[in-house]
């Protein structure tokens, strides 16, 4: 198609071609423009005064109706359709068949292709999937600029170009630019056309028979290359796979002349449009199963794994519209400067990881893979939830200079690294950071937190593909209490369940998981599980003090049993002469509101308690915080939280016994200046919150703001936040 003629020559010999080979009286191609009309580029049979000249509006015509479905039309009648739109000046008068393909690239239409005939006939299954053929090919030659030149593309919309803002959600806090990396991206197929159609059906098959092979390899939980997803996608993963109208799908691509490669992205296309058309979000949400499944599927016809590590540039920003917890730690670490996600929530496991790597990330970006190409530069904004795409240079400024302001604070964090945490009135502070990854351990000395108030275990058995072994667990222990050393670590036990799928766990599945068989349920119910990992933590903590906390625990009859689970191991590991750890405490995390009113009963079983802010407060106020629906639909700093706060704490003041805050709240100034005035001494934050609150700590006078404090409990507004803030202003508090 590309050659030495005139761009116009050389696409109207494309259309005489076409015409020629679908015995089509007429042929045209529209391009879509920047404003999104479709303007008529080159014709066979109709008049040529209208190339250039006819423009259609969007959705304007059966033209537009084919780019806005995003799938071919096939007409008998066409005038009497009720979307025909009639142009004098093309003179289409007489002809009544209509035939229309989109040319998709990227899932957006960027032009249709169409054939015409007079006679009234219905065109055949071969020839729809013919004219797809054709436009498919002719998307990646007008893409790519091999048919028309950079001059006539230049207002052609082949892909985004201008300058985008996204709003979404924060998940993770900080700045960042760069440019685009797609997480799997799309592989390009090389070739279009098949040499050896017989070959292709071969290739395709045995690539299909390899996928179908991995993914059932890891639902029987063996070794395979699909780490990190959950079994609920990997078994949607094996019923795309197995399912009839795709593979057809691909079948008849190849045998119309595709190959493999471009047959699996062609279809790939097809549904990428279909399902943008669908309303219903848990549909749409099956597009991002198909697109992984379509890249796997290409990597294989490619010679390599299903899965696997790439090469980033050195200001990379990942871009995906969901992810594993696993596939963000496959990236190199020291490459990867924000993270943009059109999916997922803020306590999803992906955002978790980004949080304790301190990359920037920003989620609920609807749209954002279709409106981005691999390479363009863009802006993650974790501070206000945004993401900029190809921003403008004074928009670029702007954030480099909120990045030099960061850094600036980031350079005072650091010199009150080793200052201790006592507040203006004399009252210390013990600060603690979370961790769950081994990198976590780094920021222990970088922040000069006081030890580890929460170490989230479960996220070595997400990201593994088979349950860790006894001496796997064991080692990780003992390096988090190695590179602790005389700080203190609180170790929760697995945390699994709910939105926490281990893929080589047989689960039941459940129609409320969040209120099903998860945490400590989930131990008691397994108790090898949960024996297997407290042997572990007894083994690494000899010899040293270890402290033990078990989430969830709804029940004082709970904590009962998980404790008496510690002693019979105990008893287990002295009866073989082992070494048992100097001092151990064994406590429980207060996230179940059942427990606000048998604290009484708990506590003196207990050596400690934390407070998981993050579920004690969706359980009270029934708001699912991962879902942007509700999850705004409660303060934290509002009196009736706040009461439930300030009620556990009195009662651990009566009975004596330690009490931290190890949720979210923990991390952020106002809401640890709230914690403060209520009577808690003890938060364990992210590791990016330690130095901000810190800061917050030495400016605090915490007298004063208590006695202001009984007021805004007793408060009937729905939240107190502004009176908070007005009174840490007011009293010069650092925020």
């Amino acid at each position: 198609m590309a050659g030495a003629a005139p761009a116009q020559e050389r696409l109207d010999g494309v259309v005489r071609i076409i015409a020629r080979s679908m015995v089509a009286e007429v042929c045209s191609i529209y391009l879509r423009r920047a404003s999104g009309e479709l303007e008529l580029f080159a014709t066979e049979g109709l008049n040529r005064e209208a190339v250039h000249n006819t423009r259609l509006r969007p959705g304007e015509g059966l033209v537009g109706e084919v780019a806005r479905l995003a799938q071919p039309i096939s007409l008998s009648d066409a005038p009497s359709h009720p979307s025909f739109s009639y142009r004098p000046e093309t003179g289409e008068d007489p002809y009544h068949a209509f035939l229309g393909a989109p040319l998709l690239r990227g899932g957006r239409a960027i032009g249709v292709l169409v054939v015409q005939n007079r006679a009234e006939r219905r065109y055949d299954e071969d020839e729809v999937e013919d004219i797809q053929t054709i436009a498919m090919v002719l998307a990646e030659t007008v893409a790519s600029g091999e048919l028309l030149a950079q001059e006539e593309l230049r207002d052609i919309e082949v892909a985004p170009h201008r300058p985008e803002r996204i709003k979404g959600q924060k998940f993770g806090d900080g700045l960042a630019y760069g440019h685009v990396v797609l997480h799997e991206a799309p592989l390009p197929p090389e070739r279009l056309l098949a040499e050896n159609q017989q070959v292709e059906e071969i290739r395709l098959r045995e690539a299909l028979n390899r996928l179908k092979a991995d993914v059932d390899h890891m639902l029987e939980g063996g070794l395979g290359n699909l780490a990190g997803p959950s079994f609920e996608v990997l078994e949607t993963y094996r019923m795309f796979a197995d399912d009839r109208g795709w593979n057809r799908s691909l079948e008849e691509a190849v045998r119309n002349g595709l190959t493999a490669e471009a047959a699996v992205d062609r279809v790939r296309n097809e549904h990428r449009a279909r399902f943008a058309q669908a309303r219903d979000p848990y549909i749409k949400e099956r597009l991002h199963d198909f697109e992984d499944l379509a890249n796997r599927l290409l990597r294989v016809l490619a010679g390599g794994a299903t899965g696997g590590r790439r090469d980033l540039p050195d200001d990379a920003i990942l871009v995906a519209r969901n992810l594993g917890p696993a596939d963000l730690l496959e990236y190199p670490r020291d490459k990867l400067k924000g993270l943009l996600l059109e999916e997922g929530s803020a306590a999803s496991h992906a955002a978790i990881v980004a949080r304790a790597l301190q990359i920037p990330c920003v989620g609920r970006l609807q749209g954002l893979r279709d409106r981005l190409s691999e390479g363009d530069l863009v802006i993650a904004d974790g501070e206000t939830g945004e993401a900029h795409l190809r921003p403008r240079p004074d928009m670029l400024q702007a954030v480099q200079s909120r990045m030099e302001v960061r850094d600036q604070r980031r350079a005072e964090f650091t010199r009150l690294r080793d200052v201790p945490a006592v507040t203006l009135d004399g009252t210390r502070v013990t600060l603690l950071t979370n961790a769950g990854l081994a990198v976590d351990l780094e920021n222990l000395n970088e922040t000069g937190a006081e030890g580890i108030g929460l170490f989230r275990t479960e996220f070595q058995f997400m990201v593994s593909d088979e349950l860790p072994r006894l001496d796997v667990q064991t080692a990780l222990y003992r390096l988090v209490l190695d590179a602790a050393g005389d700080r203190p670590v609180t170790f929760r036990t697995l945390d699994v369940g709910g939105d926490k799928v281990l893929p080589y766990l047989d689960q039941e599945r459940e129609e409320n998981p969040a209120l099903g068989r998860r945490a400590i349920r989930l131990g008691l119910d397994r108790p090898a599980l949960l024996r297997m990992q407290l042997r572990a933590l007894l083994a690494a903590g000899a010899g040293r003090e270890l402290r033990v906390m078990f989430p969830m625990i709804a029940t004082v009859d709970e904590f009962r049993a998980a404790r008496e689970m510690v002693d019979e191991e105990c008893a287990w590991a002295r009866r073989r002469g082992r070494t048992l750890p100097a001092v151990l405490r064994v406590g429980a995390m207060v996230e179940c509101p059942s427990l606000l009113w048998h604290l009484d009963a708990l506590l003196p079983l207990t050596d400690f308690i934390s407070v998981g802010t993050n579920d004690l407060l969706q359980y009270m106020f029934a708001a699912d915080r991962t879902n942007p629906l509700v999850s705004d639909r409660y303060d934290p700093l509002s009196p009736p939280a706040l009461r439930a706060l300030a009620e556990i704490q009195r009662k651990c003041v009566d009975t004596g016994t330690p009490v931290s805050v190890c949720g979210e709240l923990a991390g952020r100034p106002l809401e640890a200046f709230a914690l403060l005035t209520l009577g808690f001494h003890r938060l364990s934050a992210p590791a990016g919150g330690v130095g901000p609150v810190k800061r917050m700590v030495l400016s605090a006078d915490l007298a004063a703001a208590r006695r202001a404090m009984p007021g805004l409990l007793g408060s009937s507004a729905g939240s107190v936040r502004n009176e908070i803030e007005s009174l840490a202003r007011k009293l010069n508090v650092a925020l």
